[in-house]
């Protein structure tokens, strides 16, 4: 096993640099190494690299390949071959990970006993962390499930992490094959999971709560539960038992009573757009005959296009304008009145309705000189 899957919780270690690449992204491979690279669906650590006269940043970590085992370190700055260095891991990062992989599992087993949802993919790359099942959204499945999932976090069952000869794995109840080959490492969370997995997790799975299920939607012939975990969960209640507060607040009410008022100004504001509309077409029709007298208008702003189109296939020209500039023209003529509006600044276009823009400083002038 490496370092970071001998001791998740380890967090400084020494190694010397074996191999250096510099460049625009500086690499360097370790003798060892505690951090992790991206894999499994976990993001990679960062930290820092520090060496005699300074230190280095560790930006991205990754595996190379699979066969050589090589980890890659990216860094802020070179570092020469044989230098000897203390590595530091971001410790909030890697526990945030911890936490949300260790719930992955639960969550998977969880979905699994709960209603025989088969886990084919994760992506634990934000505190809102994916899994993704074979079986379609099913709510009623999904709230068993997270509630099974937190049963099993105040268990505190104690989690282990083992290797195995590919011969052996028939003995053990996984949760799923493994992809591994030759040693492979088991992680066991009491007698709750089992399943194959190279990735860094907690000691228990008390560390990994809450585990919130957020949404469950249909994806790729399956299921996509998206969740929060441990202290990113608890962030998120925060942010949302905030944001409860200041709504209870301005409607006067209590935090989970705010849907009433705000449902009551829904029909307040439906009922106001109804009335705008009734008042916007008894002026459009007002101004129409005037629009047709003059054949130009100033209008009011938001009313150009709905006028416009409500004298499409008048037989004459006729050109709408709004005090911000924007303008319609209808009619046999518009194309040469465009180009008119133009010579003022006007830029515009368009088939059976030509709309634009005139500097606001040139309407005066439009109004004035445009005769059509």
């Amino acid at each position: 096993m490496r370092l970071y899957q001998l001791d998740s919780y380890a967090t400084r270690f020494r190694a010397r640099v074996v191999e250096a690449q510099a460049g625009e992204r500086p690499r360097v491979v370790l003798s060892e190494t505690l951090f992790y690279p991206t894999s499994g669906g976990q993001p990679h650590d960062t930290g820092w690299l520090r060496f005699e006269g300074g230190e280095a940043r560790v930006l991205e970590v990754y595996e190379e390949e699979k066969a050589t085992g090589r980890v890659v370190h990216v860094l802020d700055r070179p570092l020469p071959e044989g230098a000897e260095v203390e590595g530091e891991i971001d410790w909030t990062r890697r526990y945030r990970h911890m936490q949300r992989h260790t719930a992955q599992h639960i969550l998977s087993q969880a979905f699994l006993r709960s209603g025989g949802f088969h886990t084919v993919a994760v992506s634990l790359d934000d505190p809102v962390s994916t899994v993704d099942f074979a079986e379609p959204p099913d709510e009623e499945v999904a709230k068993r499930a997270e509630a099974l999932a937190n049963f099993a976090v105040y268990a505190n069952h104690p989690i282990r992490a083992f290797e195995v000869d590919e011969e052996e794995i028939s003995h053990y109840p996984l949760r799923r094959p493994p992809k591994a080959r030759g040693r492979i490492r088991l992680v066991e969370i009491g007698t709750f999971d089992l399943a194959a997995c190279g990735g860094t997790h907690l000691r228990s799975s008390a560390e990994a709560g809450p585990i919130k299920v957020l949404k469950v939607e249909r994806y790729k012939g399956g299921s996509r539960v998206y969740f929060s975990a441990g202290w990113e969960a608890l962030e998120d209640y925060a942010q949302k038992h905030a944001l409860l507060q200041r709504l209870a607040l301005r409607y006067s009410t209590q935090a989970l009573e705010v849907e009433k008022p705000i449902a009551k100004l829904e029909e307040e504001v439906y009922a106001l757009k109804g009335e705008v509309q009734a008042l916007r077409k008894a002026l459009a029709d007002a101004l129409l005959p005037r629009a047709l007298e003059e054949g130009r208008l100033l209008v009011p702003e938001g009313m150009v296009q709905e006028l416009a189109k409500a004298l499409l296939g008048w037989p004459k020209t006729v050109l709408l304008l709004s005090e911000s500039g924007r303008f319609a023209l209808v009619g046999p003529e518009k194309e040469k009145v465009l180009e008119r509006l133009k010579a003022l600044g006007a830029k515009g276009g368009g088939k059976e309705i030509v709309s634009g823009v005139l500097p606001p400083n040139r309407l005066a002038e439009a109004l004035e000189e445009i005769h059509v």
